[in-house]
């Protein structure tokens, strides 16, 4: 089964993206949940599933920080070497912003490292885009250098645009960017200001937007959180989703392909120690 797909800058994505916070330990809820991830996903055959499950759905796109945190770099390499085939890896890296030639070789270096590890998509984490934000002249400053960089590694510029200034800017300015990730749910989780302005944002973007957290970070039900976004994004726009387990993944899916094709969800019901007609 294939998974509906979309085109950024001539790449050919699936529409559902496969997340690193429920990988690499990340929960967005608190030190004990990041440790359980942790410890879920301690070897590679467990991230291996994981995978092989979205893979079932053609599903080939993984976004993280790829990069920036070194003890991804061997799980990568290891999981594609047991699958035999090469991801979509979208990294999202950290660099070092600062107005300075040591600063430039540092952010050149983990550049050429997102390179080095297969990354098809460079996207600059959020923390650093924002650092060039000046919201008074609607600019980002220094922003081409960096796109610059990561078109003379061989890869295709994006932002993380956790502030959602940073798509206006980077359209206004005609900034060489070809995607971007957007924080979108139902709850307005993270999103720095309501639900309404963000999805006119997203509409109005001049590329593709990959959106992340539509679960609010397990805050409302995979049901609710993708049924939603799906019903409102456009149809050359992503939702990226993390899961800590293969069943997890044939869930999300099974959500998402009825909510493009306006169907109910084949799914288990609920368990409850005393099930009734209503909980089925």
């Amino acid at each position: 089964m294939e998974f509906p797909r979309t085109t950024v800058a001539g790449v050919s994505l699936p529409r559902l993206l496969i997340g690193s916070n429920w990988i690499f330990g990340w929960s967005h809820t608190g030190h004990a949940a990041d440790i359980f991830i942790r410890k879920q996903h301690s070897t590679a055959d467990a991230t291996l599933a994981v995978l092989n499950a979205f893979l079932h759905y053609g599903i080939d796109a993984w976004m993280g920080p790829f990069s920036s945190h070194p003890e991804a770099l061997n799980r990568i390499k290891a999981i594609q070497d047991k699958i035999g085939k090469r991801l979509i890896l979208i990294d999202t890296p950290i660099l070092n912003m600062d107005d300075n030639a040591a600063a430039r070789k540092e952010a050149e270096a983990v550049i050429k490292t997102s390179a080095e590890i297969g990354s098809t998509f460079c996207l600059i984490h959020h923390s650093c885009c924002e650092q060039l934000v000046n919201k008074n002249t609607r600019t980002m400053n220094r922003l081409p250098d960096y796109t610059g960089m990561i078109r003379q590694a061989g890869l295709i510029p994006g932002l993380s645009a956790h502030m959602p200034e940073i798509i206006q800017y980077a359209d206004l300015n005609g900034y060489d960017v070809e995607t971007y990730i957007q924080i979108f749910n139902c709850l307005g989780f993270l999103m720095q200001v309501e639900v309404e302005s963000v999805i006119r944002i997203i509409h109005e973007a001049k590329k593709p937007v990959m959106t992340i957290k539509p679960m609010a970070a397990g805050r409302t039900s995979p049901y609710v959180g993708l049924t939603f976004n799906w019903n409102v994004l456009r149809p050359r726009d992503m939702i990226t989703v993390g899961c800590i387990h293969e069943d997890e993944v044939h869930e999300n899916v099974e959500i998402s392909l009825a909510a493009l094709e306006k169907r109910l969800p084949d799914l288990e019901g609920r368990s409850s120690p005393g099930k009734t007609s209503i909980i089925k």
